[in-house]
């Protein structure tokens, strides 16, 4: 029995096992996602799936944001449906002009330690893949599985019927993964294994002692039941005893003969005349051969122009809040992180929209449906009702000057922030202004979702179409100057990897505890540009999303209001670009802003002091790390 565990190895035992299943259409899901089930479930690991979207060579990946929007949710809806939607399991939808580079891009970023794919064949025409002559197979970067199936399997009950598999055995590399797939499918569904061992002079004298290793280790294992010995042509013996079985489970040649990238010349005529269905191995490379492959892979990626990283970002991490629409499924997926979900309404002189704003998600995501577990009112020195209007609606109301007051005060929203972490219990952490008159829970719940669904983004922003107002006539995309005049052009200049984000200064954005903690905050407007900023330069542009709102209306600053935002955002601008390139722009930044004014019948400068002060993360507080570490005691004891 120790051997066979040994079998199963203990490849990169620190990370979590995962397997990444590769699939276009419902059948596909049928017959992979069973097995995916079965051998993850060995390692105790997660599924993951990928449907690549095939997109014409010359359209922009960009171009296809809403495409495989709109996929993502049907695959999400289909699983879900199908009864796939396993706590292990996350998906992702994929934009490519070539689907094995796809694949090989998609097990590198996610660091797969097995790949399942389904062989392309009569009986499964309109598969995700249609060869298997491909470089990458010739020593692949994890484990391969490649599963040939005949047109009645799905029909006949799938994987419930397989309950006489067979193993060749010669002693090639891939033997020891052909036996842990063959074991684990054996013990899901109690099925018998019988081993085939060819003997002779052709089996030479390591073939001989390789199985004769097997056969000690698997003697006493419940399922493995007899041993088949074959004289002569391999191929056939594997065809004769396979029609036998409902499974055949063996490796790929070691040497791939004639350009066939995946198998060789047994392979070939196994699979040329075999009726039953076929199982086929094939073990990664060796650990140093694999790193290589990942370094090069990152390389390539870090090579290529920059406007082409941001475009496959574009199409891949831009969501709409449609998507995540169906509550009780995100309820689902907060129950399956075991996470909970804090949400954070800075404000100031609020009380024209702050009582709609917070009944409203009270109501839909409080109330009627848990996904909220708490919601926290942090007020920056309001001298209107609005206090009052949330505490009357059941809301608690901190006075930011009054939370973690031995550092002292700023004013500003970015401080209304910073300190609401402190004071917020959830693991997640969401923030919405609340001076938006159309309140819609989607703008809670979009900016939820894909941190719910996606362990790998930790930062969400929203973004949608914002009219200005003008009297009283609304002019539909109008608003947004300060984001289309000052932040968006500084992005591309300087930070072009951000320069995909729609709404980079958007109020309503949502991150991980984990990653928000260790962040600088600046004070004041200039804050959502520094998140951005320091969320790239910490955890890569694949940890962000942007998700599509809809439409926002709320108050209009004047221009004069305006000029201030942007000044205080230039400044941040310069303090990351000084840190990036290690270097002094300018020697002092210059903290007053000369504002024009006009009166009737002159003119003058009133100089304004606009300083972004930066607050240090969160976590470097020791009051914080006191705080959490009682909030952790408490949780474990509620437990209990």
């Amino acid at each position: 029995m120790e051997r066979v565990h040994r079998a199963f190895g203990n490849r990169r035992a620190t990370s979590r096992y995962r397997v990444l299943v590769v699939l276009n259409s419902l059948a596909e899901a049928q017959i992979l996602l069973p097995l995916a089930d079965i051998l993850a479930r060995e390692r105790h690991g997660r599924v993951m799936i990928l449907q690549v979207v095939r997109i014409p060579d010359e359209q922009p990946l960009s171009r296809t944001a809403p495409r495989v929007s709109r996929h993502r949710e049907a695959l999400e809806r289909f699983l879900c449906e199908g009864g796939y939607g396993s706590p292990r399991t996350r998906t992702i939808v994929r934009p490519a002009q070539k689907v094995w580079s796809a694949i090989w891009e998609t097990v590198t970023q996610e660091r797969v330690h097995l790949l399942l794919l389904v062989w392309p064949s009569s009986a499964m025409p309109d598969t995700v893949i249609d060869h298997l002559h491909d470089a990458g197979l010739e020593t692949p970067p994890c484990d391969v599985v490649v599963v040939r199936v005949n047109s009645e399997f799905i029909v006949q009950g799938g994987w419930a019927t397989v309950q006489k598999i067979l193993l060749p055995v010669r002693g090639g590399p891939h033997s020891g993964m052909a036996l842990r797939v063959a074991y684990a499918l054996a013990r899901a569904r109690d099925a018998a294994v019988t081993l085939l061992h060819e003997v002779g002079i052709a089996a030479g004298h390591n073939e001989q002692l390789v199985f004769e290793s097997f056969a000690r280790t698997l003697r006493s294992l419940r399922g493995f039941v007899r041993t088949i010995s074959t004289h002569g042509n391999v191929a056939e013996a594997i065809v004769q005893h396979g029609n036998q079985h409902q499974m055949v489970v063996m490796g790929a040649s070691a040497k791939p003969v004639g350009g066939f990238s995946w198998g060789g010349s047994i392979l070939q005529a196994v699979a040329d005349r075999l009726t039953s269905n076929l199982v086929v191995v094939k073990a990664a490379t060796g650990p140093e051969q694999r790193a290589v492959t990942a370094v090069s892979s990152e390389r390539i990626m870090h090579d290529h122009p920059i406007a082409v990283v941001v475009d496959r970002w574009f199409a891949e991490n831009t969501f709409r809040s449609d998507e995540f629409s169906d509550l009780e499924r995100l309820v689902e997926l907060k129950k399956r992180e075991g996470v909970r979900i804090s949400l954070g309404l800075p404000a100031l002189n609020e009380e024209a929209t702050v009582g709609n704003v917070i009944a409203t998600i009270k109501t839909a995501l409080m109330d009627e449906v848990p996904l909220l577990d708490e919601m926290v009112l942090i007020d920056s020195g309001s001298q209107d009702r609005t206090c009052e209007i949330a505490l009357r609606l059941g809301i608690p109301v901190y006075a930011a000057h009054e939370i973690l007051p031995q550092y002292g005060a700023y004013r500003g929203k970015g401080e209304a922030l910073w300190k609401s972490l402190y004071v917020l219990n959830g693991d997640i952490i969401a923030w919405i202004d609340t001076d938006i008159r159309n309140i819609h829970p989607r703008f809670v719940y979009g900016i939820l979702g894909p941190l719910l669904r996606d362990p790998r983004i930790q930062y969400v922003k929203g973004f949608y179409h914002r009219p200005l107002q003008q009297g009283e006539r609304l002019e539909a995309g109008a608003g947004g100057r300060v984001t289309e005049l000052t932040a968006r052009p500084l992005l591309n200049l300087f930070f072009p990897e951000l320069s995909g984000l729609i709404q980079p200064l958007a109020g309503e954005y949502a991150g991980r505890r984990q990653a928000l903690e260790q962040l600088p905050f600046f004070t004041g407007y200039g804050v959502e540009f520094g998140l951005l900023v320091d969320i790239l330069e910490r955890f890569g542009l694949a940890a962000i999303a942007q998700v599509d709102l809809l439409e926002r209306i709320h108050r209009n600053q004047p221009l004069p209001s305006l000029s201030k935002m942007s000044f205080a955002i230039l400044q941040v601008a310069m303090r990351r670009l000084e840190q990036r390139h290690k270097i002094r722009i300018i020697e002092e930044i210059n903290e007053s802003l000369n504002q024009i004014r006009y009166r009737p019948g002159y003119f003058y400068l009133e100089p304004i002091e606009i300083l972004e002060h930066e607050r240090p993360p969160m976590v470097t507080l020791p009051e914080y790390r006191a705080r959490r570490e009682q909030k952790t005691v408490a949780d474990a004891k509620e437990v209990r």
